[in-house]
């Protein structure tokens, strides 16, 4: 048992039980794994129906009869004080708590049971290692936020050197700090950056500007593994050029576990080994295969707190070519509420302004990054960063996309900045409703 696999142990996580649980897990054959997710999903249904009043009394006097009858709990569901959510038999000072990073507007804080926090880390030890990327021996470029506040910045620090990993805060991406990051590529063996997407893209771009390729620099480096923020096929083609590397996308919840990760085919895997993925329409009803619908997620071990048919708030399309033990996450579209509303009366999602306005505005590779704000019904704000302001012609360009994709009469602002606000955690919401 590694370093931090020891630090799990101490602070009472079982991670020897849990990695042997997934390892039992991922052995049940394909055709028994459709049995054993609906077994474990009734299993943690009757659990907290069981020994969860707060779960009781969202379900309400009707006992599910199927498992479509089952409510969908939003996160708004969940911002009432922790306490009056345990299960029975749990409290604050024997589960893992934390707290969501807010980003879909409701955040809360959550809590899992010991085993089922460390049923989260051996399945995000399990897919890294499907790249042979280990956390105990293998150095880690990170590119995260971290807290400012003196004990939460020390416990972050402790983590890294823990987890065989160097922290590049990414709260300031100025050129003169990206400098003093290429300075610790040239000197470290780093195996693997990971990450916030954008933080990455904008570490990339300056290196273009460069013209170096990262591996000429710091041959040791394997992958780019970028999680928390969309990843657009335009970015990962940039950081796999300018890195030299394969990028390998991860996306996952706090509240719930690691949800999919790219396999070694370039697939975007989902976890069946520890969540039941479903995609739903407006009406709660689950869509086929291949359909766009919200993502709404069950936990299927954590018994301090119910997770069940759990909206995450990201909208997104299973493959109809997995399976039951191997689904595919065809697309992950983005959140559900990011919507922009437009004056025709039209709805749509507010990441359609972040791709159009992308096809436009980085052609020449000015524009390092941008937000897009919508300020009224027919008024947008375009805020970036770039070397240089845009020009007539340009904003003319972008205006013209908008219309062409969306509809006309739309008003555009354009505001260019130093740098963009990011979140306390350095995650950065690209589509921003203020209606």
């Amino acid at each position: 048992m590694n370093l931090f696999e020891l630090t799990l142990k101490i602070n009472g996580f079982p991670i020897k039980e849990a990695k042997a649980q997934l390892e039992e897990i991922q052995g049940i054959p394909e055709g028994e794994f459709q049995k054993y997710v609906e077994t474990q999903r009734e299993a943690i249904l009757k659990w907290h129906l069981e020994h969860n009043t707060f779960y009781q009394n969202f379900v309400g006097n009707n006992v599910p009869a199927q498992w479509e009858d089952v409510p969908v709990m939003q996160k708004s569901d969940l911002q009432m004080p922790l306490n009056e959510r345990l299960s029975k038999g749990f409290a604050p000072n024997n589960v893992y708590v934390n707290k969501t990073s807010g980003s879909s507007g409701h955040p809360f804080i959550f809590a899992k049971d010991k085993m089922s926090h460390a049923l989260t880390w051996a399945e995000i030890f399990d897919r890294f290692g499907w790249y042979g990327l280990d956390f105990q021996k293998t150095l880690q470029a990170r590119f995260y936020g971290i807290p400012l506040d003196f004990f939460g910045y020390q416990k972050e620090r402790l983590k890294d050197r823990l987890s065989s990993r160097y922290r590049f805060p990414i709260f300031d991406l100025s050129e003169k700090k990206m400098e003093q990051f290429l300075r610790h590529f040239r000197r470290k063996k780093f195996e693997y950056i990971n990450g916030y997407t954008s933080s990455i893209v904008l570490f990339a771009k300056f290196l273009q500007k460069k013209n170096i390729t990262l591996t000429n620099i710091c041959p040791t480096l394997k992958y780019c593994v970028v999680t928390s923020e969309m990843l657009y096929e335009s970015d990962q083609e940039l950081m796999e050029d300018v890195f030299g590397v394969p990028v390998v996308n991860e996306y996952g919840a706090s509240e719930l576990d690691l949800i999919a990760f790219t396999n070694v085919k370039g697939e975007f895997q989902l976890n069946s080994e520890t969540l039941f993925v479903e995609i739903l329409d407006k009406n709660d009803t689950a869509v086929p295969h291949g359909n766009s619908g919200r993502i709404v997620i069950t936990s299927l071990y954590n018994k301090a707190h119910p997770m069940i048919r759990y909206d995450i708030g990201d909208t997104g399309i299973i493959s109809s070519g997995g399976t039951w033990k191997k689904p595919i996450l065809q697309k992950l579209v983005g959140r559900t509420n990011d919507v922009a509303k437009l004056p025709s009366g039209k709805t749509v999602p507010g990441l359609t302004f972040y791709y159009v306005t992308k096809s436009v505005i980085e052609d020449d590779g000015n524009v390092k990054e941008f937000v897009i704000e919508q300020l009224d019904l027919d008024t947008f704000k375009v805020t970036y960063v770039s070397e240089r302001e845009l020009t007539k012609e340009e904003s003319t360009n972008i205006k013209n996309a908008l219309f062409k994709y969306l509809e006309n009469d739309l008003n555009l602002e354009f505001e260019r900045v130093e740098i963009l606000d990011r979140s306390r955690r350095g995650k950065l919401k690209q589509f921003i409703s203020h209606l």
